[in-house]
């Protein structure tokens, strides 16, 4: 081969090398070189609209004035119990919502969670509702408080306590208000008294969706005279024009939701990001976001004054009633309601 030819050749390669690499410099950066993030959030059915409309995009606007970075969002919403187990099953998500706090020790005792949700703050709950009852417009059966849903012919949606944290919370509220209200009458809670009353109840139940959000979408389409379910649903129902009332029972428990990294799928260079994430659950401006869309703020009761749409509670309860979900969950869940009433309806 003649010198000048391969001289020519070499140039034209050299040439045609350089365009290829100008060009590829020119092409978008997957997000992993131009430093974009994306966070799987996995959340029980009622916090999509909180999420979506004001966290998000509150922190992504945080972290990019901060850290120049953009952060996106994937999330998925069912039952508590139901996203429990899908994340124990293996799918891949970097935070959990749940509804219950059993659900933050399944994860734990499955391996999912070896960082302890208690040292965040507010020992990780992140919002808190009161479950109330959802009836027709002009609350034609009379419905004032729980036990009225034991009467003839009222038609009952309740979750499904197998796969919604909030079917779990309803049965304890159910339960609890019995308690509660006997003890001031008599100066003892009678437990007699408050199984009767979810056995009666639970007799009128004609539907058991799989979330409070699908128990609500099947009140929504003129099923059922009335509903239990977390305060907001009644008042995001009324928002969308949906004929229906809201009844606050004179004493009911006010659910509180724990947020929980799942440790397993968090690698080390996007810690700080999920970190971040977990923090801003708790700021003033995330709290404030809550109580827009209609949970109760967690850490500043005052916050709570800026929706007066929050109905008042006489005789609230929480949790710590029942000795926390350690002993909720077997001695009412299951000794009382899956073993007492479920079974013999």
């Amino acid at each position: 081969m003649r010198k000048g030819a391969f001289t020519s050749k070499a140039r034209t390669l050299i040439a045609f090398l350089s365009l290829s690499l100008l060009g590829a410099g020119c092409l978008p950066k997957p997000p992993a070189e131009s430093g974009d993030l994306n966070l799987t959030v996995y959340g029980f059915s009622i916090m999509k609209e909180p999420l979506e409309k004001s966290i998000y995009p509150g922190f992504a606007a945080k972290w990019k004035a901060d850290r120049g970075q953009e952060v996106r969002f994937t999330s998925s919403y069912a039952g508590s119990e139901t996203i429990t187990n899908q994340i124990l099953q293996g799918v891949k998500a970097d935070i959990a919502i749940l509804s219950i706090e059993r659900d933050a020790f399944r994860l734990r005792d499955g391996g999912f969670v070896t960082s302890d949700w208690h040292a965040l703050p507010q020992k990780g709950m992140i919002n808190k509702t009161p479950f109330v009852i959802l009836v027709r417009q002009g609350n034609p059966k009379n419905i004032r408080d729980f036990a009225d849903l034991a009467k003839a012919g009222v038609k009952v949606i309740h979750p499904d306590p197998v796969s919604s944290g909030g079917a779990q919370w309803s049965v304890l509220a159910i339960y609890g208000s019995e308690l509660v209200k006997s003890e001031k009458q008599s100066g003892e809670p009678d437990h007699a008294r408050a199984l009767q009353t979810l056995r009666a109840i639970w007799r009128n139940v004609i539907s058991t969706p799989g979330s409070a959000r699908e128990a609500r979408t099947q009140f929504e389409t003129g099923f059922g005279d009335a509903l239990i379910t977390y305060e907001l649903e009644g008042l995001l129902m009324k928002e969308a024009g949906n004929p229906v009332q809201i009844v606050a029972p004179q004493a009911t428990i006010f659910s509180e939701h724990p947020a929980v990294v799942i440790d397993r799928s968090v690698n080390a260079a996007r810690r700080t990001v999920v970190d971040a994430f977990m923090q801003y659950l708790w700021s003033e401006e995330a709290q404030r976001a809550f109580v827009k869309h209609h949970f109760r703020s967690i850490t500043n009761d005052a916050l709570d004054q800026e929706n007066n749409q929050l109905a008042n509670i006489e005789m609230p309860i929480t949790i710590d009633y029942f000795g926390g979900w350690v002993e909720a969950y077997p001695k009412v869940i299951e000794a009382i309601f899956r073993d007492q009433v479920q079974r013999r309806k």
